[in-house]
């Protein structure tokens, strides 16, 4: 008797039912912090390498605009777009503090993988807004 395999692929499901709590609990910018900011960017990512999270993603984002509203997932799509992939990092605000830590983590030296994750902005982008 073989041990059922993990499907990984399909673990946006268990996102998209914890997103539920977390904007009760949290609000609506944790939720789609959590869900989109995170989780989408991460399962885009996987799924430029891996065709079982490739063949999720329809669903996936479908099961997204059943959570939030169309102008919920636009405004935070703008929100994004303006304070994560066009707003370089001003040198003039960096301090110690460990949320500025995270913020540098959001937009990498490496150019390359700064035109990656602006792509996969993109790509996020044009599968929320269709």
């Amino acid at each position: 008797m073989s041990s059922p395999s993990i499907e990984f692929h399909k673990i946006w499901i268990d996102q998209c039912a914890a997103t539920e709590d977390i904007r009760e609990s949290f609000g609506l910018k944790s939720a789609l912090d959590y869900l989109i900011g995170e989780k989408l960017l991460t399962f885009l990512n996987a799924s430029e390498d891996d065709s079982q999270f490739a063949a999720e993603v329809p669903a996936f984002i479908t099961e997204i605009k059943r959570i939030f509203a169309e102008a919920e997932i636009r405004d935070y799509l703008a929100h994004l777009e303006r304070s994560r992939y066009l707003a370089p990092p001003d040198p003039d605000l960096e301090t110690d503090d460990s949320e500025d830590e995270l913020e540098e983590e959001h937009w990498p030296q490496n150019p390359v993988i700064g035109a990656e994750e602006l792509l996969r902005f993109s790509r996020m982008r044009q599968l929320l807004s269709s």
